[in-house]
């Protein structure tokens, strides 16, 4: 068991100095801005239908899951999913703590009304327990979801693999089942309990928010597509890809000899 954990972390190790900063640092930015903007509910000309702010940057975390999955696999994407919740974590108690330091913020100085704005301020970036738990809880639901849908769509591509239409539907149905799954799981866990959704605004509200998230991807999928095509050409990630296999080949050789 010993030896099995130093091997994953070492596995880790090789993965974290292989995927780009160009990717994993916007991926792990927008991880924490959408719970920050999940708290501002756009207003809507109906009242079946509710949106937050969090769509206009989900879609990203999404897209960079996908172009991970493509190059390093599911477990990798899942991984540095992790990693991006735990810093997203880090973050929030950061806020919490700079929230509860005495003082005004700059927005506040407004006559009269000081006090209440600067309250709101702090409220805003302190953050509630529930809504960090609930959108915690969605993305990292949603994240698995995503990462193992997306490879197990690629391997219907036999000839092609590594084609655009391939690329294209991997990316684009698994981000519709991870995002409605993220949006879902986030609607019942807070909206329904806390603010009193109804199942209906709940399910409108993953179905449109996945819509504006997919359309979102879909506007910027051709540079994920571009890009998997340049990591593979520049043998992005070759140390780590090698030694995943060598591992897989060694696991089932090992299982070979226990039969």
């Amino acid at each position: 068991m010993k030896k099995r954990l130093m091997n994953e972390f070492y596995e880790f190790k090789l993965l974290m100095r292989s995927v780009p900063f160009v990717v994993v640092a916007p991926f792990v930015l927008s991880v924490f801005c959408m719970n920050l903007l999940a708290n501002k509910s756009i207003v809507l000309p109906v009242d079946w239908l509710a949106l937050d702010c969090g769509i206009i940057v989900s879609w990203f975390a999404f897209l960079s899951m996908d172009i991970i999955t493509k190059h390093f696999g599911p477990k990798a994407a899942t991984q540095i999913s992790v990693f991006a919740i735990i810093l997203n974590l880090v973050f929030c108690l950061l806020f919490y703590a700079g929230s509860a330091i005495p003082g005004i913020w700059s927005q506040s100085y407004v006559d009269g009304s000081e006090e209440v704005i600067n309250t709101a301020l702090d409220a805003t970036f302190a953050g509630t327990w529930y809504v960090l738990a609930g959108s915690t809880l969605a993305f990292a639901a949603s994240a698995v979801i995503n990462n193992f849908t997306n490879r197990g769509i690629g391997r219907l591509f036999k000839k092609n693999p590594d084609g655009a239409a391939a690329f294209f539907l991997r990316s684009y149905v698994s981000t519709a089942i991870g995002q409605f799954a993220d949006n879902m799981i986030f609607a019942l866990a807070v909206s329904h309990v806390f603010f009193g959704w109804s199942l209906l605004q709940c399910v409108t509200c993953s179905l449109t928010g996945m819509v504006a998230e997919l359309l979102c991807e879909a506007a910027f999928s051709y540079f994920g597509f571009a890009t998997c095509r340049r990591w593979k050409k520049d043998r992005v990630g070759e140390e780590y890809l090698l030694y995943v296999e060598s591992r897989r080949a060694h696991n089932e050789s090992s299982a070979d000899g226990v039969k």
